[in-house]
């Protein structure tokens, strides 16, 4: 009985955690690295390099039973593996309706399905709620065509899936492509303009250099008759002294 219970709460929809978790304490924590550092002393009493554990190796060491159930179990690379009381398959390809003894309703995928299922899950409702209302208590055999039906539709989208993500995975590196598309474009662009400002503002420059380099020839050539006239005011001036 009790193994009945405990196997009850495990395939429950939202099952309690096991009771090794009471295990998984500060305490036993130090203790299993107090160990390990142990195990990995040398023959001069140091600690050696710190090494990674696998769980086969710490099932070696001479653990307290408190502590063994902190070692994680072996990772599984074939087969089925257990979680919460029912079993997993590693592989990732779907198993058939008829791997799983339930009678598969439905034409393969490749030869075409034309919505066959849906009317036939629709009739077998109608016929049992006429079966309700008629005969309740020959309601069990139409309940059983109703989840055979459920299980074989919920099957057939299954089937799709590894599609729909092979295309959703599409649309989005097409989305991804696209967007990297724009983001070059709009680099062109403000390349484009950033060169047009760079082209102006040489073409400015050059314009500036010209203006001042006109005006210092100006500025020089009229600083001459200046100069011209400076010089002989000063030799009239001398002229005249003299001549007094």
């Amino acid at each position: 009985m009790a193994e009945t219970g405990q196997q009850r709460a495990l395939t429950t929809a939202f099952p309690p955690p096991p009771p090794l978790w009471k295990h998984f304490t500060t305490v036993n924590i130090k203790k299993l690295e107090e160990i390990k550092r142990d195990a990995t002393k040398g023959e001069d009493g140091k600690p050696q390099k710190k090494k990674t554990w696998t769980p086969t190796e710490l099932r070696s060491l001479d653990l307290p039973t408190e502590l063994r159930f902190l070692v994680p179990p072996e990772i599984p690379i074939s087969g089925q593996y257990n979680v919460f009381g029912e079993l997993q398959n590693l592989s990732t390809n779907l198993p058939s309706l008829k791997d799983q003894g339930i009678t598969q309703l439905y034409p393969e995928p490749q030869s075409g399905a034309n919505g066959e299922p849906t009317k036939s899950l629709l009739l077998n409702f109608l016929e049992f709620v006429g079966i309700l209302s008629i005969n309740p208590e020959q309601f069990e055999p139409k309940v059983e065509d109703l989840r055979n039906l459920f299980i074989n539709a919920h099957h057939l989208l299954n089937l799709y899936r590894p599609h729909q993500a092979r295309e959703s995975l599409i649309l989005m590196m097409e989305e991804q492509l696209n967007r990297t598309r724009e983001e070059i474009q709009q680099m062109d662009k403000l390349k484009d303009e950033i060169s047009g400002v760079l082209e102006q503002l040489e073409k400015e420059g050059a314009d500036v250099h010209t203006a001042i380099e006109t005006t210092d020839e100006h500025d020089k050539r009229a600083a001459i008759p200046e100069q011209d006239a400076i010089e002989n005011s000063t030799l009239v001036w001398k002229l005249l002294d003299e001549n007094n």
